[in-house]
Order: structure tokens, then C-alpha cells, then sequence
């Protein structure tokens, strides 16, 4: 019978423990323990020991018996462990029943070739994860994800005070054996890697954005899409989602769905990033080339010229372009476009911050198709 113990080293230490004469020997450091019969066989073979060390002993509680200095080695191999009247222990070296081996017994003894058959963590594996995964925190935009899709949640963190509000929330996650924590504001900070947490944060699986085609078959009699050309500031993306939302504008195209997921942008959407898709296409210019084979109007906007808003009528099927912060739309994205506008105003500054633009653009459409 083998027992196996890991050391802090990684080693195992193994203890062989033999069974003679259907008896269970003691232990062999102590020689106390073993079985009654097999003490008693012992101490009949051995007798009794004499002189004043013996009668010492006695009267501390109990004799010790050892095998006398003439008994053959057949005896004194039963009284393993124990010291002869000199105090030398009879065990040499060689009979410890312990021994140190580098690693734990294996079936297959190719596997002794790996580094002492620790875990190998897949670093392809890891960065496949993180890819997939997201972090997503504020309290409405967690609240709204759960009731959109709980199942994307991988794991989750809550400070005590908003645990009351996340109720429904908890239960789910126990239910579903998912990993939840209740932590101090300080670990939540390191958790979800921001200060403007608002108590919750939720490891998620994202989304990947819908091909143009599969849009198309799905799309309403009345559509608008937004087309987000190299809109990248999650602040931004957050307010647009949250217009969308508001205005009942559910298709955004973009280069990268994964912008919509981005802690920052969900935070900001306050919710409202659960009432839009993201859609994909070839390349960008290759999507509004599929909405407009479609039937829909490509819309551009321009600061310096094109149709003034409170004229120009917008068509209930459209997609309308909007450009990067800093540089507005590309030539190439701006020639795509069947109409474009702009948004008259005072002209103290140059144009409008992308997504207050997107507010009034879309707050228009819905006032005439609706």
C-alpha cells in the first residue's frame, strides 16, 4: 500500500508501509501503534526487561520491551524501530521506509518528457478568450444586459449596496452556476479596471456583428441604419447607442463590432446598446453598396454644404454616414452618398461633436416616419 504526499518543493513522498503475517506493523519512527496481537507477540519474545533502567521506566507509566542482545535477527527485525540499552536505533539507512522521487507515478511514461507534468497553460488559448470576452459595468447597462441576454454573462462583481437592486440577477447566476463576488469598492475598481464602475461588473461573451445580407432579410418596411465610419471614442459610441435606442434605430455598421462593447461605450449607452446590432460587411464601402442595391438612400452629412435639415425630406428606408471625430467622412465614403445634409446653426464652431449630430439627424427621421 502506497501513501502519496506533495511537498512544497512539487515532490512526492512516498511511504511504503509492508503488511507481514496479516499484522499491521508500527509505526516506525514512534514504534508505537500496530495491532494489539501483534504488540503482544512482540513483548512475549522479547520478555521482560531488568535492572534499575527497567523498573525507571515502570514507574513512569509502562515498561518498553525490545528484543534481548541475543535474539536472532529474525527478532530483532520485528522490533523495527525501537533502541537497543545503548540508545542506538537499530535501522540503518536503508531500511527508511520513505524516499523522495521527482515525480508523481504516471501510466504512460512518455509523459515523464513534459516539465514535471505541471499544467501547460495554452497562451493561444488565453488570447482566443480575451478576444471573445468583454467587461461591462454601470448599473443600468448590467441591469438591461441581464434582461437582454443573461446568458453571456461569464462572471460577475457587485459591491454590498447594490446587491438589493440585482436580486433577480443573483438568483440566476446561483441557479446557473455562474461566479459571482460580493466586494469591497477597491477590488471592484481592479475588477472592471475603471473608478466609474457604478457597483457592477460583468465579464460577458460579445456579439459579432450580423452580415449585411442577413440584415436585409430581416430589415422592416421602415429602416434606418447608422454607418459609423472610423467612429472609434467609446464616450461617443455610447451616446449614438443610446440615440439609437431612443429613436428606434437598431442597425449600426461599422468596421469593428467589438467598439460596441467596450466597457466606456456600453456604460454611456446606459442600456441602450441592448437595442442595437452590430452589422458587418466585406469592407465598409462594400456595405452601403449592398443597402443601396437594396433600396436604400445612402445619406451623408457635410458641415459646409448639402441640404439644410428643416428642408430636406428623409426617406423611410435609409442609411445615414457618419464620420470620424477629427476628420469627418472619407472622399471615397462621402461620393457613396445619394443625398446629404447638413445642420444649420449660428456657426461660432465648426460642426458638431459626432454623436450630439447623430441626436438631431435621427430625432428628424423619427419626427417624419415615425
Amino acid at each position: 500500500m502506497n501513501d502519496e504526499f506533495k511537498g512544497k518543493s512539487g515532490k512526492v513522498k512516498v511511504m511504503y508501509v509492508r503488511d507481514e503475517e496479516s499484522g499491521q506493523k508500527p509505526n516506525p519512527r514512534t514504534g508505537k501503534g500496530g495491532r494489539p496481537a501483534a504488540r503482544q507477540e512482540d513483548n512475549r519474545r522479547s520478555g521482560p526487561r531488568s535492572g534499575a533502567r527497567n523498573n525507571e521506566e515502570g514507574g513512569r507509566g509502562g515498561a518498553r520491551s525490545s528484543a534481548p542482545r541475543g535474539a536472532s535477527n529474525t527478532e530483532r527485525g520485528r522490533s523495527f524501530g525501537r533502541r537497543d540499552d545503548r540508545g542506538d536505533d537499530n535501522r540503518s539507512f536503508g531500511d527508511s521506509p520513505w524516499r523522495t522521487v521527482s515525480r508523481p507515478p504516471v501510466a504512460d511514461e512518455s509523459q515523464l518528457d513534459d516539465a514535471a507534468n505541471k499544467p501547460v497553460i495554452d497562451p493561444e488559448q488565453i488570447r482566443r478568450q480575451r478576444q471573445e470576452e468583454t467587461r461591462v459595468y454601470g448599473e443600468n447597462a448590467c441591469q438591461a444586459l441581464f434582461l437582454s441576454r443573461p446568458e453571456s454573462i461569464v462572471r460577475a462583481w457587485f459591491i454590498q449596496s447594490v446587491t438589493p437592486r440585482f436580486r433577480e440577477t443573483l438568483r440566476w447566476l446561483a441557479a446557473n452556476r455562474k461566479a459571482y463576488h460580493v466586494v469591497e469598492d477597491a477590488e471592484l475598481t481592479k475588477a472592471s479596471g475603471t473608478e466609474h464602475h457604478g457597483g457592477v461588473c460583468f465579464i460577458i461573451k460579445k456579439r459579432m456583428g450580423m452580415p449585411v445580407t442577413e440584415w436585409l432579410t430581416r430589415a422592416p418596411t421602415k429602416d434606418c441604419v447608422l454607418a459609423l465610419e472610423d467612429v472609434s471614442n467609446p464616450h461617443n459610441l455610447g451616446g449614438i447607442m443610446r440615440s439609437c435606442a431612443h429613436f428606434g434605430v437598431k442597425g449600426l455598421l461599422v468596421n469593428d463590432a467589438s467598439l460596441l462593447e467596450s466597457g466606456a461605450a456600453v456604460r454611456t449607452a446606459e442600456g441602450g446598446a441592448e437595442h442595437v446590432q452590430a452589422i458587418s460587411g466585406e469592407s465598409f464601402a462594400d456595405g452601403l453598396e449592398a443597402f443601396r442595391k437594396a433600396g436604400y438612400t445612402i445619406v451623408t452629412t457635410s458641415s459646409h454644404e448639402g441640404t439644410p435639415l428643416a428642408k430636406a425630406e428623409l426617406p423611410a428606408k435609409m442609411v445615414l454616414v457618419l464620420g470620424q471625430e477629427s476628420e469627418g467622412l472619407s472622399d471615397s465614403a462621402f461620393q457613396q452618398g445619394d443625398l446629404s445634409l447638413s445642420i444649420g446653426g449660428t456657426g461660432n464652431v465648426e460642426s458638431l461633436n459626432v454623436s450630439v449630430a447623430t441626436g438631431i439627424l435621427l430625432a428628424e427621421w423619427w419626427r417624419q416616419n415615425a
